[in-house]
């Protein structure tokens, strides 16, 4: 499954791609568009099939799910 994690800081984001990589989940730094997220403006893009609540930290801000040109929300931290 292809994902699109968003975070509050480009340090975030940073971290969790290098955190993927660590965990061989192929995973690529990019901008985001502004409808995902008006914070700072970069995203990881990854595909896995593992379980994704074992990928979320704290760094994330939304994580979507991608599938056939469609988006969905499966996760907002609404602790930041």
């Amino acid at each position: 499954m292809n994902f699109l994690a968003t975070f509050y800081t480009h340090s975030g984001a940073v971290k969790y791609h290098r955190y993927l990589q660590k965990r061989g989940i192929p995973a690529e730094t990019m901008p985001v568009p502004r409808r995902f997220s008006s914070n700072c403006g970069i995203g990881v893009s990854f595909t896995t099939e593992e379980n994704i609540e074992g990928l979320i930290c704290e760094d994330v801000e939304k994580l979507f799910l991608l599938q056939e040109e469609q988006e969905k929300l499966i996760y907002e931290n609404d602790n930041y």
